[in-house]
C-alpha cells in the first residue's frame, strides 16, 4: 500500500516527538508536531519539498510537547493551537502549556501570556487534546485529558481571557486519561470518548452543552485493558460512528452499536490482536472508496487494515516501521495532488527521523471543507456522501488518533464512482445539501447561517 515519500521532508534530523495536529493556513494545511525536549515543527509545503516553518514562540525549543489541537476558540475565523506541555508523568508539571493565536501578520502569540490570563496557565498533566464546540455556535473549546489531575476544558472570552470551565460543564474528570475521539457519537452535537489507562474510559455525551458519562451504560467502559490510540469510522455511514480503541499489549477493541443499545466489541482477529499500539488512523489513503485502518505501533510492525464488508489485514508496504519508536500519527493532503499524506512522528524510546507515506494511486476523489459561521473549519462537523456505488461518512475532527488531531476537510476517494449528493450536518444541527458535484474537486461549504 504505502510508498516511502520521507525524501520531501527538506530537513529531517532524528527527533523526539509525539503529537501532531493539522490546521489550514492561507498557503494550505500545515502540520505542528510536538517537540519533545526538542523545538516544535511547523511542517508545510513549499516548492516541491516539506519544510519546516516554525519559529519564536511557535517552535518554543526546551519544553516537553505532547498533545496538540487546533480550533478557533475566539471566533475571528482562524485556528488556534493548543499546545500540551507534559515535564512529569502525572498530577502536576513545571512547564505551563501554549495556546497560540495567529495574529494575521505572519506571527503568532501565546494567550496565556497575556496579562488578563496571569495564573490560568495550564500546569495539570494529560495526554491528548481535542477541540470541542459543545454549545454548536462554532465557539470552540479545547479538552485536555487528565493523567492524575483532573481534566481542563479552556474557552476564551470576548476580552481573551481564557477560563477552564471543565467543573462547570462536567469535563472535570480524573482518569489516566490517554486519548481522544470526538465527534456527534451519540447525539447530535460532539459528544467524546475518552480511552483510559488503569481504570474505565469514558464516553461523555453532550447534554445541552455539559456532559455527562455513559460509558458503562452503552457498554466501552473496558476498564481491564490500557487504552492508547482512538477514532471514530462509520464504514457504511451508519447513524451512529464506531469506535475503534488501540490497547497497550492488549486486545483493541471495535465498538459498534446498532438502534438504541449499547455498544458491542466486534473486533477481528486481525484487529483484536493485542500489539505495542500507539496511535490509530482512519482515512481512505489509496483513493477507492473505502477507508482503512493505520494502526501505529512502538517497536513492533505497523499494521494496516482494509474495509471489505469487514476489516481484514493489508499489506502495509513501506510504512511497516518494525523498529520505528512510533507516537503519533496524522493525515493531511499536503501536496494538495488528492491524495493523502500519512506523517508518522517518532520519538517515545529514542530520536528518529519523522517518516512520510502515501498510497499513489490514479482514482478520483472529492473534498469538502465546512466551515463555521466565522469561517474556520467546522471540527464536529459531520459529511455524508452517496455515490454511484453506496455511502460514504466522515468527520471534521475535533481530535483523535492518540496525542493528535487530522486535517478539517472530509477526504473521500471515489475509485471510479461518481458523487450524487453530499450533506453536511453542523454541531448546532444546521444540514446543507449539494448536489452539483465534480470529482477531484474541494468543496467549500460554509455555514448556512454564514
Amino acid at each position: 500500500m504505502f510508498e516511502d515519500r520521507s525524501e520531501l521532508l527538506a530537513d529531517n534530523p532524528p527527533f523526539r516527538g509525539y503529537g501532531t495536529a493539522v490546521t489550514v493556513g492561507p498557503d494550505g494545511p500545515r502540520m505542528f508536531v510536538a517537540g519533545f525536549g526538542n523545538a516544535n515543527r511547523v511542517l508545510r509545503w513549499r516548492g516541491g519539498t516539506v519544510v519546516d516553518a516554525a519559529c519564536g514562540v511557535l517552535a518554543d525549543e526546551g519544553r516537553h510537547a505532547i498533545g496538540v489541537a487546533a480550533a478557533d476558540l475566539d471566533a475571528d475565523g482562524r485556528e488556534e493551537v493548543y499546545v500540551h506541555n507534559v515535564a512529569a508523568f502525572g498530577g502536576t508539571s513545571a512547564e505551563a502549556d501554549l495556546l497560540l493565536d495567529p495574529t494575521g501578520e505572519g506571527t503568532w502569540r501565546d494567550l496565556f501570556a497575556d496579562p488578563v490570563n496571569r495564573g490560568r496557565e495550564n500546569y495539570h498533566v494529560g495526554r491528548s487534546v481535542a477541540a470541542i464546540d459543545r454549545l454548536g455556535t462554532g465557539r470552540y473549546g479545547i479538552f485536555v485529558t487528565g493523567y492524575g489531575a483532573p481534566a481542563r476544558f479552556y474557552e476564551v472570552g470576548d476580552d481573551g481571557g481564557i477560563t477552564d470551565l471543565a467543573d462547570a460543564v462536567g469535563l472535570d474528570v480524573v482518569t489516566g486519561g490517554r486519548s481522544v475521539a470526538a465527534g456527534p457519537i451519540l447525539s447530535d452535537r460532539t459528544d467524546v470518548f475518552v480511552g483510559s489507562e488503569r481504570g474505565a474510559n469514558l464516553l461523555l455525551r453532550n447534554v445541552g452543552g455539559t456532559f455527562v458519562d455513559v460509558a458503562r451504560e452503552y457498554g466501552v467502559a473496558d476498564a481491564g485493558e490500557n487504552a492508547r490510540g482512538a477514532t471514530l469510522v462509520a464504514p457504511h455511514a451508519a447513524p451512529t460512528p464506531d469506535i475503534v480503541c488501540g490497547n497497550w499489549n492488549g486486545a483493541n477493541r471495535l465498538f459498534t452499536r446498532d438502534d438504541d443499545g449499547p455498544f458491542e466489541d466486534v473486533a477481528p482477529p486481525s484487529l483484536a490482536r493485542p500489539a505495542r499500539v500507539r496511535t490509530v488512523v482512519a482515512a481512505d489513503f489509496d483513493n477507492d472508496g473505502r477507508q482503512e485502518l493505520f494502526v501505529n505501533c512502538l517497536g513492533t510492525p505497523n499494521r494496516l487494515l482494509e474495509y471489505d464488508g469487514g476489516w481484514t489485514q493489508t499489506g502495509i508496504g513501506d510504512a511497516l516501521e518494525a523498529e520505528g519508536m512510533g507516537t503519533g500519527a496524522a493525515v493531511a493532503d499536503i501536496d494538495g495532488d488528492g491524495t493523502l499524506e500519512l506523517l508518522v512522528v517518532h520519538g517515545e524510546a529514542e530520536a528518529q527521523p519523522l517518516s512520510l507515506f502515501s498510497a499513489p494511486n490514479d482514482d478520483d476523489w472529492l473534498r469538502v471543507r465546512p466551515l463555521t459561521p466565522d469561517g474556520a473549519p467546522a471540527r464536529g462537523a459531520r459529511v455524508d456522501l452517496t455515490t454511484a456505488d453506496g455511502r460514504q461518512c466522515r468527520v471534521i475532527d475535533p481530535g483523535s488518533g492518540y496525542l493528535c488531531q487530522m486535517e478539517p476537510v472530509a477526504h473521500f476517494g471515489l475509485g471510479t464512482a461518481t458523487p450524487r449528493e453530499m450533506t453536511v450536518r453542523w454541531p448546532d444541527g444546521c444540514q446543507r445539501t449539494v448536489t452539483d458535484l465534480d470529482a477531484r474537486t474541494t468543496v467549500r461549504c460554509p455555514h448556512p447561517t454564514g
